[in-house]
């Protein structure tokens, strides 16, 4: 089966442009060993190159490319298949772009393609080099630092907040885990995530409970988040809770109850942050909608978890206007190495952007992941990069800084 696979990256800074030839006839020779054919587009800065082969072949070319730090932020465009090669030569062709005038570069490019002229007008490979022999690729792309530039610094003087102890008669527990202003080094919200006793995942505690009293129990747990944000005093710090989105419908008067256990525990509502997922079927929609309403009008906010994980995400942001999109920690993990991932997220912030909808990005466990981020406009973050969820407690967070030159 053959194999396509696009890459884009920039040249380090320890590499000169004119070693790129060199470089690329060294390169080229390991390529048509391992029967691997393409093209290299280069314009003086950035590489561009399409690899085609068997699926194992090509796969073992990337994995080394990948590995030669003389270049970096390496993002995959495209894995894909087709039924004939593009570039039929052997190795790897250089394509420099800087070697042609302007007016002349994609007819000069197009003359490499061994396709025909139909398949050359559809083709979705020729597209992305068309795009960025033409520099229309230039919208999306975001250039970041490589990560060996930066660390992780925790302030001697983050205050450590006492932990606190269950009740006695809970059947459940919650770790706190901060949402941060990365580059105004703020805490600005947390969110409480449900464990079971001594810390066990949330599904040991599900588990253990009837079917019938799954709403129950969720939206009842949400007390004891509210008595530890009391206990540590979390000051003007907004609160995230997680409900299962049947839970405000099929529990009578859920949103009274929220509201009275906010009040009770010396919180405001406008402190409170309600999320719900997409993955559960609402099944009673107008219902749910109507609770959602129920929520605002109390001052509650309301934000869409795991936005892009289901299929739902873009009518519920239509339906029900969240005040907070949380993206998905599977569209943030690589993002920094991944096309696909980084149109989608940008799409994800054009449209919120637009509806006045604040972006936090879940799951950020690398700096890289958050340096693209950052560079993408994405303010708010979440993940381990910056503080593991603490069980009782709101744990200290760490900071990305610069290493001095």
């Amino acid at each position: 089966m053959l194999s396509t696979l696009i890459y884009r990256s920039q040249l380090s800074d320890s590499v000169t442009p004119e070693r790129v030839k060199a470089l690329v006839e060294h390169s080229s020779i390991k390529n048509a060993a391992a029967e691997v054919t393409g093209i290299l587009l280069f314009d003086g800065q950035h590489f561009f190159q399409v690899l085609e082969g068997t699926v194992d072949n090509v796969h073992a070319v990337f994995e080394r490319i990948c590995q030669d730090d003389r270049h970096f932020n390496l993002i995959e465009l495209m894995r894909d298949y087709a039924p004939a090669r593009r570039f039929g030569h052997a190795g790897m062709a250089l394509f420099d772009l800087r070697d042609y005038e302007k007016h002349t570069v994609v007819d000069a490019l197009l003359k490499r393609v061994t396709l025909n002229d139909e398949r050359i007008r559809h083709d979705r490979v020729v597209k992305f080099l068309r795009s960025f022999v033409e520099g229309r690729d230039k919208e999306t792309f975001i250039g970041i630092d490589p990560a060996s530039h930066w660390t992780l610094t925790t302030p001697l003087t983050a205050d450590v907040q006492p932990s606190w102890q269950p009740q006695p008669d809970q059947r459940c527990e919650f770790a706190l885990q901060p949402i941060v202003d990365a580059t105004n080094r703020q805490i600005v919200s947390c969110e409480a995530l449900i464990r079971g006793l001594h810390g066990a995942p949330p599904a040991d505690y599900f588990s253990q409970l009837p079917e019938s009293e799954r709403y129950q129990a969720d939206l009842y747990s949400k007390t004891y988040a509210f008595q530890l944000a009391r206990h540590l005093g979390l000051g003007e710090l907004t609160l995230s809770v997680n409900l299962l989105p049947m839970s405000l419908v099929m529990i009578d008067d859920a949103v009274e109850h929220l509201i009275q256990q906010i009040r009770l525990q010396g919180l405001r509502p406008e402190q409170v942050v309600v999320e719900v997922t997409e993955d559960e079927i609402i099944s009673r929609f107008d219902e749910f909608q109507f609770a959602v309403q129920q929520l605002k009008a109390a001052g509650i906010s309301l934000a869409l978890d795991d936005f892009g994980a289901g299929f739902a995400g873009l009518s519920l942001l239509a339906d029900f206007q969240p005040d907070k999109v949380k993206i998905d920690r599977k569209l943030i993990t690589d993002i920094h190495r991944s096309g696909p991932r980084q149109a989608i997220v940008l799409a994800i912030l054009k449209c919120c952007q637009a509806l006045e909808i604040t972006v936090i990005a879940e799951g950020v466990e690398k700096i890289e992941e958050w340096l693209w981020l950052e560079g993408a406009g994405v303010r708010y973050y979440q993940g381990f990069l910056f503080a593991r969820p603490a069980l009782n407690a709101l744990p200290a967070v760490s900071w990305p800084v610069r290493r001095p030159k």
